[in-house]
């Protein structure tokens, strides 16, 4: 059962460094882009969230 897990770390560690081998630093444009997009993403879920909310008081109250 610890062979088994240390198997699994290992492996783990492996695709980890493995992952970060073949990524490269953003540029500042695609950073300035996945933070806009993050933050419109963000901004949706929230207003979702607000309008059922309000529907959920009207219906309920």
């Amino acid at each position: 059962m610890v062979v088994g897990v240390f198997i699994k770390l290992k492996s783990f560690a492996w695709e980890c460094k493995r992952v970060l081998t073949v990524t490269k630093k953003p540029t500042k444009a695609e950073l300035i882009t996945v933070v806009k997009v993050s933050g419109i993403g963000i901004a949706l879920i929230g207003l979702i969230g607000f309008a059922l909310n309000m529907i959920n008081k009207m219906i309920f109250q």
